[in-house]
This record gives structure tokens, sequence and C-alpha cells, in this order.
């Protein structure tokens, strides 16, 4: 193992880690070997909740017997083939699942790509190529709002509104205008509205921004306000999809249909990259005559075996009946939540659905990462999760039972307790 972990800092460089502090001689990576459940066990065989499932990844929890035989069925057959002029079964059966997710809808269609960026890339050039080419060129302006992130890739990243997840510069890719808010966006006059080609919105409540929510109905309102000028409109469920909210998507929550659904992370229950951006059948069609073809894709779009996890972890929502299952669950991480609320440092607690950002507010010491010590500290007692500055992220499987969401809150008191000085 001492060899393992010196080849790791020899070679490897990991996303958002500071990697001087990682490399240090004192440091021991954390490295996760197996997992079971809700279950992620160390290469010291010691075991933790996954308490930000897997990067905001993981539904049924891990080592699914019917996910992982969908995808073993799928490995006797093929692997992967290119989906660039030809098609497979396990595209057609998952794009016909996704559509049914949102009976009686406009979105029809289903375009795969490989993770949340993608999706969002997909979506935005797909709005841009559409006014271009049906006699609206001038709509060229993506709305996004403050505080947003829709991904790491460039286009995507110029659409966001967080600067330390832009790298060295913020002047690059789409045309973007950014807001505050929806009154922000009910003030602009009609020159400024008739250049907008979409906007962008997460749906309910910010991710990277700290878990921050939408007012109710605040959704609601920007799809009629996109409507009535016929601006399309872009929802980013990277995150919120599948159940995160309690609902299968969050739009559903105020009944909105957006012209791009973009979907990522728990698409394939958290087991392989995949990413399916939805639309209507009016686009579809801007993109039908000569010199019109979508000229974008991957190598992995629609991949056999992402198909098949995906395929699978639906399998899973309806046989376990998952989001039946999901108020109790909401319920008693609000009482969990309730309880951290009366400790020393925490200002707020935001929650939607089985997603929450415990917001610290330390009295001094500005430039400590206190959120961050706190995560560290609750590895101690059996909890894996991450924070986003000093908010510290709880968004378990949404198998997990009422006890492992009460280990979870529990293990966040302790390691309050223990880095909040006396």
């Amino acid at each position: 193992m001492t060899d393992l972990i010196s080849l790791e800092k020899q070679h490897l460089w990991h996303p958002f880690t500071p990697m001087q502090a990682w490399c240090d001689e004192d440091h021991e990576p954390l490295l996760l070997t197996s997992g079971q459940g809700c279950k992620l066990f160390d290469q010291h065989g010691h075991g933790y909740l996954d308490g930000n499932s897997s990067i905001w990844t993981n539904i049924h929890g891990h080592n699914h017997p019917t996910i992982n035989a969908a995808i073993q069925a799928q490995l006797t057959k093929v692997a992967h083939t290119s989906f660039l002029g030809f098609s497979h079964e396990p595209a057609i059966q998952l794009a016909k699942k996704l559509i049914g997710l949102l009976p009686g809808s406009t979105l029809t269609r289903v375009f795969f790509s490989d993770d949340g960026s993608t999706a969002i890339e997909c979506a935005v050039r797909m709005a841009l190529q559409y006014w271009k080419q049906n006699g609206n060129p001038k709509r060229k302006t993506i709305l996004s709002f403050d505080r947003a992130y829709h991904g790491d890739t460039l286009g995507a990243a110029s659409l966001g509104g967080i600067p330390l997840f832009k790298g060295s510069g913020n002047e690059f890719g789409y045309l973007t205008r950014r807001v505050a808010d929806l009154q922000v966006l009910e003030q602009m006059n009609s020159k400024q509205t008739e250049t907008l080609a979409a906007v962008i919105i997460e749906p309910l409540i910010q991710g990277s921004a700290g878990m921050r929510l939408w007012p109710t109905g605040m959704l609601r309102a920007l799809s009629s306000w996109c409507r009535e000028r016929d601006i399309f409109l872009i929802l980013d469920e990277v995150m919120t999809g599948f159940g995160r909210t309690g609902t299968m998507f969050a739009c559903l929550q105020e009944a909105v249909v957006p012209d791009f659904l973009c979907l990522a992370k728990g698409l394939t229950g958290g087991y392989l990259p995949m990413a399916a951006t939805l639309t209507s059948e009016r686009v579809f069609e801007g993109f039908h005559g000569h010199d019109k073809t979508f000229f974008y894709g991957h190598s992995y779009t629609a991949s056999q075996l992402g198909c098949a996890a995906a395929l699978g972890s639906l399998q899973v929502f309806e046989e376990e009946q998952t989001l039946e299952k999901l108020p109790d669950k909401i319920q008693h991480l609000s009482h969990e939540l309730q309880k951290l609320n009366r400790k020393a440092w925490v200002s707020e607690i935001r929650q939607c659905g089985l997603i929450a950002g415990i917001e610290l507010h330390p009295p001094s010491n500005a430039g400590v990462a206190w959120g961050a010590h706190v995560c560290v500290s609750a590895r101690k007692y059996g909890l894996l999760t991450r924070p986003i500055g000093n908010t510290v992220v709880l968004m378990p499987p949404l198998s997990s039972s009422l006890e492992e969401i009460s280990q979870m809150g529990d293990a966040i008191s302790k390691a309050l307790n223990e880095v909040i000085p006396s």
C-alpha cells in the first residue's frame, strides 16, 4: 500500500484539490476500494456512509444487483459501438423510457452525450443553431443567472456565474448575459430580449452556489416569461434529476416543461459517465433540410454499457418504488438538520428534497477552510462528504435508510463539536 500511495503522489492530479498539500509527505490519501449499499470502504477496511452520493451521482447505492446484472448482460453482447450513423436497442429503449418519464410533454427527442457539461453544450449549441438557420440569427445570447454552475468545459463554464470555476480568465465561450433573479429579467425591454436565444437555469436549487434555493413559483414564472417572448428554456437537471428533489425531475414540482432538459450524474444510477439532452419536435424539425445537420457528438455517445446501466437504474426506481419512499426520508432528513441548526457557527440550513447545504458562519479566522475541516473530521465518525466553501453538503443516496440518514447527521454534529473552538 505504501508503494501505491507513492505512485499516486508521483503521477496523479486530482480535480478541485490543492495538490501541494495532497502530495505532502505526511498526508495519506484515502483510497476507496469497494462499496456496498450506501457504504464505501477504504484501504484499511474502514467503512463510510456516502454522504454526497459520490459527487452527487449515486442513486440506489453501490454494487446494486439489478444494475450490476444489466451491465453484465450487455457485456456478453458488446460494450460500445459508434452511434454516428448507427443505432442499437439499448439506446432506443432508454430514449423511450426517458420520454415516458414526462408523459404528454413536448419533449420527444433524446440526444446522448457523456456528462453534465456536454449535455449543456448540446442544448446551447442546438438553441443557437436553431435560431441561426431558421430565420432569426440575431438570437445569439444565452441568459444565465448569478452564482450558476453549468459545468467545466469552456462553453458550459462561460455560462456560469462563479468566477472560481472559470479558470484563469472569464472572457471566453458563449455570448452571455447574467442576471440576479427573475425581477431583473422582467425589467428587460424588448430590444434586450429579442437577442436572447435561450435562458438556462438550475431548477429549484443552485448546487455549486452552496445549495441556494430559488423562491417557490420562480421556475413557473420564468417559464411563462420565456413562452411569452418565444425564448427557449434550458433546464440544467444534472444534479436535481432522478429523484434528488423528491420528484423524478425538479421541474415537475412546478409543472414546467422546458425546451431542453439536460440530464447526467444520476442517469446511470451513478455507475457510468453518460448524459442526455431532451428536446422537442419543434427543435428537431428545425434541423431538417440541406446544410442543417447538427454537427456535434462524442466517441462514446450512447455507449451500450451506459445505456444498460441507465435502464437498470430506471428498473430499480420501478421495482423498489424509490420515489414513493422519498417523503418519509425527506422528512427525516429535515428532522436531523433541525438538530444541526442549533449548533454554534451554523448560520443557515437549506434543503430541497434529499439535498442539503449546512452553511457555517465562523466569527473570525475568515481565511480558514472550516467547511473542509468539518468534512475531514466527519470521516472519523463514518461519513464522507465535501464542502462548497464553508457550506457542508449532505446529499445521501436515495436508497439511504432512516437510520443511515440519522448516522450522517450525527457524524456532522460530532465533527462540528470537534472542529469549532469551545
